[in-house]
């Protein structure tokens, strides 16, 4: 009984032991060699998730003993979002301390892009934010990329406008224009052009012109339902030649945003002006976003050739100009019963 009981005991410490020499080993640094690696955490991303992610990136030896070792180090369920960089020379326990500091190890700085922004805004956030020291010398850049930016496609004569993408990105203080357009340009391949590019070949537009028409209804749609139709509305009214009458383009051509455009605002002379001149303008009027941008690529065939916005900021779709011009009256009165108070 005594002999059985030693047995057990030693067995059960010889696991013990078996397992602490395992757990140690999986707390090891992953590589002797230090390679830097970074690592984004996204808003909302688990602990599980992020481990595999470590695990990936070749920089823990185990998900199981790291979620132990994190949790135990007090690293939350959802960690600090941004990115971090690591070594492989790091220990689990190492990253597990640096995580639940929230400290990333890299000076950078984070900026959002909205969709719709032009160069020129997103110069400003750039500098604003601290990223760029100097807005002309990125508006150099965007403007006349060649051999300064890569890209595997051919650009138009305007640049970069329309092909940084809009989306959130983290750069050093004081970085090189270069290097920010660069990153943005990349995204924009890996984003869109990459997935795309057997339906852009098979649409027979050229790409400049799928991001100028996505960059129009990027400025005129509200809502993600109404961007496919009014892509259709204007190769709609290109295939037909009538001017697009695209207000968006008239303030592009203006230079600043207005709540309102004028009808005296209509006679800017500016080959981005859509309502005295045919055709597309030479190139993007701002950044569209991928609802946009997939729009564009696959609009909604139809035969509608105006719309205008409703009251809940929704379009409204026409096929003849009376109809369109019955909708505007409609909506016109509608909004000045609304601001006398009337009732009708």
């Amino acid at each position: 009984m005594r002999r059985g009981i030693a047995m057990g005991g030693a067995v059960l410490g010889a696991g013990i032991l078996c397992t602490g020499l395992w757990v140690a080993h999986e707390l090891r640094p992953a590589s002797r060699a230090a390679r830097r690696v970074i690592v984004t955490i996204t808003p909302g991303m688990r602990l599980e998730s992020m481990s595999t992610a470590l695990r990936s990136r070749g920089l823990i030896r185990s998900t199981t003993v790291f979620l132990w070792a994190a949790r135990l180090r007090g690293v939350p369920e959802h960690p600090r979002p941004g990115r971090y960089a690591f070594s492989t020379a790091m220990s689990a326990v190492q990253i597990a301390d640096r995580l639940a500091k929230g400290e990333t190890g890299i000076n950078e700085i984070r900026v959002t892009i909205p969709e719709g922004y032009s160069l020129r805004q997103i110069a400003k956030a750039l500098v604003r934010r601290g990223i760029l020291r100097d807005e002309a010398a990125f508006l150099e850049v965007a403007k006349k990329p060649a051999g300064r930016v890569r890209t595997p496609f051919s650009l138009p004569a305007t640049g970069l406008e329309g092909f940084l993408f809009p989306d959130t990105y983290w750069f050093p203080p004081g970085a090189r224009p270069e290097r920010v357009a660069q990153e943005m340009v990349d995204t924009f391949v890996r984003r869109f052009y990459v997935p795309n590019r057997a339906d852009i070949v098979a649409s027979g537009r050229s790409l400049p012109a799928i991001v100028t028409v996505a960059s129009l209804v990027e400025r005129e749609a509200k809502t993600d339902a109404d961007r496919p139709k009014i892509a259709g509305v204007i190769y709609n009214r290109l295939a037909r030649r009538m001017p697009l009458q695209v207000d968006a383009t008239v303030l592009y051509a203006l230079g600043h945003h207005k709540s309102r455009v004028l009808y005296s605002d209509l006679r800017v002379a500016s080959p981005y002006n859509t309502y005295r001149r045919r055709g597309l303008p030479p190139g993007p009027i701002a950044s569209p976003g991928l609802p946009s941008l997939e729009a564009a690529l696959h609009p909604e065939h139809s035969n509608y050739l105006y719309y205008v916005a409703g009251p809940d900021g929704a379009h409204i779709f026409s096929r003849t100009e009376a109809e369109h011009l019955q909708w505007v009256s409609r909506l016109r009165a509608l909004r000045a019963r609304s601001s006398s108070g009337g009732s009708g």
